[in-house]
Formats: structure tokens, sequence, C-alpha cells
């Protein structure tokens, strides 16, 4: 069973001279009132009788009071406690006899359900990781995060690079009258060389078949002194023809061509190459790119795959980027309503035993966003006590002066004989 607030009485505590409130079960109990009447005291009242010493206002006592502060709350379960006396002193009763001080006060009352500003005034993603760390999954998620933060950063890095060499490439000449490879001055020589030795043996064919000529003629002249000279001569030729009939001379005029352009030749070519390099390593780093994108799309499914079976506190609530989401808005956002709906379902959350919270300056609300607020309390079974600057039908009581309006002082006496500094 939640801790709720049934009864509690207050005196001479900051502005308060004598109070006793009994709130609502579920839903809001709204103190209402002009400004400095003693709203704000019955919160900090409650704050100091079961958050302890460190919630005590630095000025407790009401100005002008010779009577000390004392404080009364009796909780849903039969718990009391009180505070009164020149000290303050801490007094808790429990019914069933457990253990009793603040040690037993600490057990059901969250310390944000008291200082509900305190978390209000958190940052975003300070909010976001007490979701986190209460419904268990804050360190999985940070470490899916740290991975999703880490591949976008370097996907970012990818994409410029790609887009880089991209333009890179598409920047770059391309020669289609060049070799796929650089030209070697070394080996174009070569190649001449070979061609002018082919040139020179044919020349040298040529020679010979000239020489051949004028023996033939020679023969012809003494044919019948040198007739076995001529007959021998004859095949020799014939021999020598059919070997120079067909020889034709290689121009090498292309290849010195070649050896004067080579510098040229080889800018080109190299330039292609360069074009080339240039598109395979865009096409590798648009590849990386796209792998990344794969890893960060994976890891932010398994982020909601994660918060979704989590317990969340609040259908709608979530957590995107190191922020609290609720239905689609971030806290900045977020209603008035909806940012008090998301902290009093988180500070329940913090610790399912205590069943209130303490709300302070509705004023900010128009009165349907405090009805709306309100119903959800009840649908929660939640107990909120809160504040709020106005005299109007929304409020369940009205402090003036220090006093519940209306309220008279013969019934805050009760029954019991009574005297200055008691209820």
């Amino acid at each position: 069973m939640s801790m709720k607030i049934n009864q509690l009485e207050i005196e001479n505590v900051k502005r308060i001279k004598a109070v006793k409130i009994e709130p609502a079960v579920n839903g809001l109990t709204i103190i209402g009132g002009n400004n400095n009447q003693g709203k704000t005291s019955v919160l900090d009242s409650i704050a100091w009788a079961l958050g302890g010493d460190r919630y005590r206002p630095s000025e407790a006592a009401r100005e002008g009071s010779v009577i000390p502060p004392r404080l009364h709350i009796v909780m849903n379960n039969g718990l009391v406690v009180e505070r009164k006396g020149k000290n303050s002193d801490l007094k808790v009763t429990d019914p069933e006899g457990r253990k009793s001080g603040q040690q037993l006060l600490n057990e059901f009352v969250e310390q944000l359900a008291i200082d509900l500003p305190r978390f209000m005034g958190s940052g975003s993603r300070e909010k976001a990781d007490i979701l986190l760390q209460i419904i268990g999954v804050g360190s999985r998620l940070a470490e899916l995060e740290r991975k999703e933060r880490e591949a976008y950063n370097e996907r970012l890095a990818i994409g410029r690079i790609a887009d880089q060499k991209t333009k890179f490439a598409k920047e770059q000449p391309y020669y289609t009258d060049v070799p796929k490879v650089p030209v070697s001055a070394s080996e174009l020589i070569k190649q001449q060389q070979e061609i002018l030795a082919r040139n020179g043996e044919n020349e040298r064919l040529r020679e010979n078949q000239h020489r051949l000529e004028q023996e033939y003629q020679n023969i012809n002249d003494q044919i019948k002194e040198l007739l076995r000279r001529q007959a021998e001569t004859e095949e020799k030729l014939r021999v020598a023809r059919l070997s120079a009939a067909d020889l034709k001379d290689e121009s090498t005029k292309e290849l010195e061509e070649n050896i004067k352009n080579i510098e040229e030749i080889n800018r080109k070519v190299r330039g292609n190459l360069d074009k080339e390099k240039a598109e395979e390593d865009a096409l590798e780093y648009q590849r990386q790119y796209s792998a990344l994108t794969v890893d960060i799309e994976t890891m932010r499914q398994a982020k909601m795959d994660l918060l979704e079976a989590a317990d969340l506190p609040l259908p709608g609530l979530s957590v995107e980027d190191g922020e609290l989401i609720y239905n689609g808005h971030k806290w900045d956002n977020m209603s008035g309503s909806d940012q008090l709906k998301v902290a009093t379902a988180i500070v329940r959350k913090l610790n399912p035993d205590c069943g209130f919270v303490l709300l302070d300056k509705l004023e900010q609300m128009d009165i349907s966003t405090l009805n709306e607020f309100g119903a959800w309390l009840e649908e929660e079974e939640l107990q909120a006590i809160a504040t709020r600057v106005s005299t109007g039908g929304e409020c369940s009581i009205i402090i003036e002066d220090g006093y519940i309006a209306g309220q008279e002082l013969s019934a805050i006496k009760e029954t019991k004989n009574w005297k200055a500094g008691d209820f």
C-alpha cells in the first residue's frame, strides 16, 4: 500500500499560525490564497516533518511567536509523525511497533516527492537519466547511444570524404586517345632501334641483290667462260629475288612522335588513372557509408526495443537522444500539466511506497488543465497537495494570515483542553 497523508496539523511554522488539513486521498488538494498568507509554508512544513532536518526552513519559527513550531502528521496506515518542542524533536509512532525515527520515514518518503521543484528544474538529460536508472536500462541504453554516436560521427566523416572523392573524380579530365598505362621512353627507343635494325637488314639485302645483278651481268658477258658460275649465280639470284620481293620498310614516324610527346601522353595516362582511382575511392566510401547507416538503424531499433520492453511509469513516455519525450514532445514543449504528470509519474516510480507529492505554484495552470491533471492523479490513485495563488472555487482550502479561512479556532481546539501552542 502506498503511503499517503490522512491528516496534518501545523502551528507556528514560517507564516502559519494554526492550520489543520485533511487532504483528499486521491487527486488534488489545492491550498489557495493570496501572496504571503502561508500557502508555501504548508508544503515546507510537510517536507520538514517527513524529509528530515535537511528540509528545515532556515527561519522555521513564525516571526513574533514565542511558541516553538509544532507539526503533527497522520499517515493512512496510522503512522504518526510529530515535531515539537524547543528543538523540534522528531517523534514517529508506528502502530505496528516497527523501528521508528527518520530511518522509518526514509523507507517510504521519496525525496523528490517533497522537493519536486528540484526535479522540475533539473536539466533534460538529468531527468532522462533518472527515468532510465529507475527502469533499469540506463547503462544498456547509454552503451547503445555511445555506439550509435560513434557510428554516426564515423558515417558523417565517411560521407564527407565520399562526397569529396566523387566531386574530385568528376572534375578530372579523361583522355580516350592514350594507353591505359604510362608510356616508357626507353621502350619506345628500343622499338625504334629494332625497326632501324630491320630496315638495315633490308638495305643489306637490297645491296646484295644489286651486287648479284652486277655479277650476273658480268657472267652474261663472260657466259662462255663462266657457264658454271652463271648457273650458280642464277640460283642465288632467284633466291635473293624471292627474299627481297615482299620486303617493306616500317615507318618510325609514330614512334618518333610518341617519343617527342611522351610527357604529354603520360600526363594524360596519369590523369586517367587518378580519375579511376578517385571513382573507386568514392564507391568504397559510399559502401562504408551505407554499411554504417545500417548499423545506426540497427542500434536505434535496439534502443526502441529496449525502451518498449521496459516498465515505463507512463504510457507515451520515452527517451530519445538522451532527453525525455512524452507523446512526441520534449520537456520544454510539454504543457504545464504534462510536465507535472511526467514528473509525478517518475517520482512515484522512484519509490512506489510513496503515494503523495507536494506541488507549489499551480497558478500557472488554467482551470481546464488543473482539472485534467487532477483527474489523472485520481486515476493513478496518487495524492497531491499543491498551492495556488487564488481564492477561487478550485481551491480545497484558503489560507488567510496563517489560518484556514472559515475555520473556527474552536474547531482547531476541538473538544480537548487546549492551551496556546497545542491543537
